[in-house]
């Protein structure tokens, strides 16, 4: 099977003519035939400033001929002005929930508010993390970073050892600021936690009370959303509880993230003690559910199936194999081949799930809206022009249901061929793959 990958980066950089690397990936037009048969040359593409300050143009174009044209963001390296914040006047703490292990839209939220707070300080902002190195910390913003996952037993539900962690960590550092994700049981829980604790001690008292729904920080000031029409300021306190899209991420600077070691003792030595026992809760594990039966909109991992999918016995088939829960477009669902419940889009269902796959979907306007803010999205069809495939992180441009099949065979299970199917094939050879597949369901 052979199937061609693009970069999505490189593609979304030459059709954003805003981006400020959009000239490293597209050559521009400098020459071109006019309606009538003339050759027109654009001057500010061809000319060049001499090194006596005069620009200078040559009409051969060999200026611009001779620019390298870069092939991808990464092997150009990071573009972001780099900051090195060496000596900070204090600390600004943020505890991303890092589902999966990755830096969430939320998390990277965070990061923004935290930068808000700390720029002009200066403040060191610092990431404190219990699943252990996180890609993407450097460009979501942090100047320190502080690994806690000795303190936990693997990524159970333990908030008490979370809880006790953190403590060590106001003890030893005295962060001017606590920055958690309104959500639970994550952020919102431990955060919640934390400002429980701190108020108890005479020394933060009042300061340490938590402002939850916190979506705008301005002049001092935290605004948290009471309703749909209500807001309340109140004076920006130590432990903010903000809500999706509080502040935009960090996308100009790129930061250290230099790694920062405590005890429980406000030392700072070279590890971090385990000897932190949590009481009062158990974690059982986690329970098993059909992904069948998550409703889309919490859905982790969709499998998304469009017109293009003929063979919807391997697609059912595939979805039990990886563990995927079930979507469709419209128009599959307007064929009769998915029920209503799993449409995904703005005339369906919003999802936001941490990666979707969209097999044989062209992507239409409203399908778009609809997994706008998933994750990362894969798109596996057969047009390489379609808006999927611009649309998606990683595209494979193949037939869908060999893709499908495939990866099952590479999982070891491979989808058995039903008596209704090895009838037909066996049978008269006019029946179409379309027809077999109609009699097989």
């Amino acid at each position: 099977m052979n199937a061609r990958r693009i970069d999505p980066h490189a593609e979304r950089i030459r059709r954003n003519r805003l981006h400020p690397r959009h000239q490293e990936f597209v050559r521009p037009a400098w020459r071109w035939n006019g309606p009538n048969g003339v050759t027109r040359i654009d001057p500010h593409a061809i000319g060049v400033v001499g090194p006596n300050g005069i620009r200078r143009i040559d009409r051969s174009g060999a200026v611009v001929e001779a620019q390298p044209l870069a092939s991808s963001p990464i092997e150009n390296g990071p573009s972001r002005r780099m900051v090195v914040i060496d000596d900070p006047a204090g600390f600004v703490m943020v505890v991303p929930e890092c589902p999966e292990g990755r830096l969430s839209d939320h998390d990277r939220d965070l990061f923004g508010l935290a930068r808000q707070l700390a720029d002009g300080q200066p403040l060191a902002v610092t990431a404190v993390t219990f699943q252990g190195a996180v890609a993407g910390l450097e460009e979501a913003g942090a100047d320190r970073w502080i690994d806690l996952s000795a303190c936990v037993e693997g990524d159970c539900y333990d908030p008490e050892s979370r809880l006790a962690a953190l403590v060590s960590v106001e003890a030893a550092m005295s962060p001017r600021h606590w920055l958690f994700a309104d959500s639970f049981p994550g952020g919102g829980d431990l955060g919640r936690r934390l400002a429980a604790r701190l108020s108890r001690s005479s020394s933060h008292g009042a300061s340490a009370r938590a402002a939850t729904r916190v979506w705008q920080v301005a002049e001092g000031l935290a605004l948290s959303r009471a309703g749909d029409r209500q807001d309340i300021q109140r004076e920006l306190p130590r432990i903010l509880l903000a809500l999706p899209e509080c502040a935009e991420p960090v996308s100009e600077t790129r930061h250290e993230a230099r790694p920062v070691s405590i005890d429980a003792a406000g030392s700072m030595p070279s590890a971090i003690p385990s000897a932190m026992t949590a009481v009062g809760v158990v974690d059982l594990g986690r329970v098993a559910v059909d992904p069948q039966q998550i409703p889309l909109a919490q859905a982790p991992f969709i499998l998304s199936a469009g017109r293009g999918v003929g063979d919807w016995a391997g697609f059912h088939h595939a979805a039990e194999v990886l563990g995927a829960s079930e979507g469709a477009s419209r128009v599959a669902v307007d064929d009769g081949n998915m029920p209503r419940a799993r449409q995904v889009g703005a005339t369906g269902t919003f999802v936001f799930a941490s990666c979707y796959i969209a097999v044989g979907i062209s992507g239409a306007v409203q399908h778009l809206q609809g997994i706008a803010k998933c994750q990362r999205v894969v798109a596996i069809n057969r047009d390489p022009g379609c808006d999927m495939v611009k649309r998606a992180d990683l595209a494979l441009i193949a037939d869908g249901d060999a893709v499908l099949a495939a990866v099952c065979e590479r999982l070891g299970q491979p989808r058995a061929a039903e008596p209704s199917e090895a009838v037909s094939e066996a049978g008269s050879g006019a029946l179409s793959k379309e027809e077999r597949y109609h009699d097989a369901a």
